[in-house]
C-alpha cells in the first residue's frame, strides 16, 4: 500500500511492508540527489525535494560552511550521506549533516558506518510539508545529539536527552554562541537576495559578531 502526499512541487510516497533489503536496493540504486528516504521498521518515504526544498537546505548549509571558516572550526561535512543501522531497522537520509566535536574520528573517512563510526553531531531537516514518518524518533535510535528541522521560514532545535527523547532547546550544542533568530533573518534574506552578496553579509556579520 503506498501513500502519497505533495504540495509545492514535493511530494512524498509511503511504502509498507519494505524488507531491509529492499530499502538499501533502492537506495543504492536511485538517484540520491533527487530523492531522499526514509526508513522506520518496514515503513518507507520517499520523498521528492522541490526547488524550494533544496534552496533552503543549501542556504542553510552555506551559513554553517562559512561561519566554521570564518571562526576556524574543524568540521567534517556528510551531506545526505543515508544513516542506518539494520539491528535497529532504522534508516534516514538529512539534508545535510555534520560533524562537529566528532570531525576528527571520521576526518578523511570516504565511508561511514554507524557500527563502527559515532553518528554526526548535527543533522538538518528542511520540513515544508511535514513527513508522514516520525524522523525524530529515526535520528534519536541512530544517536544523533542535535536535529534542526527547518519549516521554511523557523529552525526548530532539538538535542537528544538521556532518556532517548528529544528536547527542544533554545541554542544549538554545536555552535552555542550562534543566535538561532539571526540564522532565520539571513534564510528569510536568502530566498529572494543575490547569493554572492547575501553570503559575504553573512560572512560580514559573522566576523562582526562572533569572531573574537
Amino acid at each position: 500500500m503506498a501513500v502519497v502526499t505533495s504540495g509545492q512541487s514535493e511530494s512524498r510516497v509511503v511504502l509498507n511492508n519494505v524488507s531491509w533489503a529492499t530499502f538499501e536496493a533502492l537506495v543504492a540504486e536511485t538517484d540520491s540527489a533527487g530523492h531522499r528516504f526514509a526508513y522506520d521498521e518496514g515503513v518507507l518515504e520517499i520523498m521528492s525535494p522541490s526547488t524550494e526544498h533544496e534552496r533552503i537546505k543549501t542556504l542553510l548549509a552555506r551559513m554553517i560552511e562559512a561561519m566554521t571558516e570564518e571562526l576556524e572550526i574543524p568540521i567534517a561535512s556528510g551531506g545526505s550521506t543515508t544513516l542506518k543501522a539494520q539491528m535497529k531497522q532504522k534508516g534516514v537520509e538529512p539534508d545535510e549533516c555534520y560533524y562537529v566535536a566528532n570531525q576528527f574520528r571520521v576526518c578523511g573517512r570516504m565511508e561511514i558506518d554507524l557500527a563502527e563510526d559515532p553518528p554526526p553531531d548535527l543533522a538538518i531537516e528542511v520540513d515544508i510539508t511535514s513527513s508522514s514518518l516520525d524522523q525524530l524518533r529515526i535520528y534519536a535510535a541512530l544517536g544523533v545529539p542535535e536535529v534542526w528541522i527547518c519549516d521554511g521560514d523557523t529552525i526548530a532545535i532539538h538535542r537528544l536527552e538521556s532518556d532517548g527523547g528529544y528536547l527542544r532547546q533554545p541554542h544549538s550544542a554545536s555552535f552555542p554562541f550562534l543566535p538561532i533568530e539571526q540564522v532565520q533573518a539571513f534564510l528569510s534574506d536568502g530566498k529572494t537576495a543575490n547569493e554572492t552578496f547575501w553570503i559575504r553579509s553573512f560572512r560580514a556579520w559573522v566576523k562582526a559578531e562572533l569572531k573574537r
